[in-house]
């Protein structure tokens, strides 16, 4: 879970990890040194204590102790060993009754016991004032090495920050946009820096690779579109019998479909959305009606029922060339895949659908038919599987969403939702 994390909160957690686990060990430490040292200390002062005390019994003295230490011996009536005291071993013990706590050095000599028993009173409050000072210093360094490690933080993302800003920055790829290692030392940041210039530099080669490439073609092509476009008109005005007419109605619907793709293609290739506004504006409904009769005739030729319905009033207007290519794609798409039944291009306020009674899609090929060059186990036509991609193309540089699901008994639909903005 760490990995996923923030970088710069990485780094605060990784630092205040590590002060925790120095700090806890160090003070740990004090604790085991404070008491090791306090045993040896306790023991040895006790010891010089029992020689002075046996020297003065030895010469018929009472024992010199000061208050807070108690002399018992097996050889005194008056002195007897208390029973809390009677199995200590020979040498420095601690022995606890309830809340008290006693230090006890045994000495035997001559199978007689003689005992000095020393109240803990004093030593604890000093121990106890000695850990609460660790246990202070150790929240402190936690504490400090919190806050140190988020201005560390801070400074070291700073670089980081700021180069990933820049690399967001739509005019990083203009052409002449100076390069970002410049501005950075010669170090790992700099390095990264060096990494997105060279990437940066063969995205923009790629962008004007294709830039060129597709104003070429779109320049080439709109010549013969534009014969192909007058010698329709020309022939329509002619008197023609009803099957060359059919013919020269259906040359020039694709010839503008073309038309309309190579505008699409090359609005598509633009960096900025905004840039290019082809075709001007138009509502839902009027490009609705002429996909209508563009498609519906066709659909009417092969068998099937073409409905149009209006479920919705929509008022906002809509880039007219986007907004056919998309329409239109998909109402073909519905009239290769629909053998028998009804196709039915449905508007409602702020999108429409496409729905048909054809083959329908599989569940697990309904988000992968909008990728390039995916047509499926049951393809039509002679299409590569680029009609329904482009689709998606459209729809995510304008801002609208589409999305596909099955109808009841069979079938497909199309569902666009447009964004309402022009």
């Amino acid at each position: 879970m760490l990995s996923k994390q923030p970088f710069a909160r990485r780094i605060v957690i990784a630092f205040t990890l590590m002060t925790l686990v120095v700090s806890g060990i160090f003070s740990l430490g004090i604790v085991g040194i404070v008491h090791s040292i306090e045993r040896h200390l306790v023991s040895e002062e006790l010891n010089r204590e029992m020689n002075l005390v046996l020297h003065d019994v030895g010469q018929g003295l009472p024992p010199r102790l000061d208050s807070s230490t108690r002399f018992f011996a097996t050889t005194s009536s008056e002195s007897r060993i208390p029973e809390l005291f009677s199995e200590t071993p020979p040498g420095f013990a601690e022995v606890v009754d309830g809340e008290d706590a006693f230090y006890v050095y045994t000495r035997e000599i001559r199978d007689q016991r003689y005992l000095l028993v020393q109240e803990q009173h004093e030593f604890e409050a000093r121990e106890q004032a000695l850990f609460d000072v660790v246990l202070a210093g150790f929240l402190l360094s936690v504490a400090g090495a919190w806050l140190l490690g988020r201005l560390m933080a801070r400074k070291v993302m700073a670089p980081v920050t700021r180069l990933a800003q820049q690399v967001q920055h739509r005019d990083q790829l203009h052409p002449v946009a100076p390069p970002l290692a410049a501005e950075y030392s010669d170090d790992e940041i700099g390095h990264l820096a060096s990494a997105f210039d060279s990437a940066l530099g063969e995205l923009q080669l790629s962008l004007e690779r294709e830039r060129l490439f597709t104003s070429d073609v779109s320049h080439e092509l709109r010549t013969p579109l534009m014969i192909v476009a007058t010698s329709c008109e020309l022939l329509e005005a002619v008197s023609l019998p009803p099957r060359e007419r059919d013919l020269v109605a259906r040359i020039g619907r694709a010839a503008e479909e073309m038309g309309d793709l190579v505008q699409t293609f090359l609005t598509l290739v633009r960096m900025r959305p905004e840039e290019v506004s082809l075709g001007g504006e138009a509502s839902l409904a009027s490009v609705a009606a002429e996909q209508g009769e563009r498609w519906g005739t066709p659909m009417r030729d092969k068998g099937l029922q073409f409905e149009f319905l209006e479920e919705g009033n929509d008022g906002a207007c809509y880039n007219r060339t986007f907004l056919r290519t998309v329409m239109s794609n998909l109402l073909r798409n519905a009239l290769h895949y629909t053998d028998s039944g009804t196709v039915r291009l449905v508007l409602q306020k702020g999108g429409f659908r496409v729905e048909d009674t054809g083959l329908g899609i599989p569940l697990d090929q309904q988000d992968r038919i909008f990728e390039p060059f995916v047509r499926g186990e049951r393809a039509r036509g002679e299409g590569l599987g680029l009609g329904l991609s482009l689709v998606r193309r459209v729809c995510a540089h304008q801002g609208w969403t589409i999305s596909v699901s099955d109808l009841l008994p069979r079938g497909s639909c199309f569902l666009v939702v447009l964004d309402h903005a022009p």
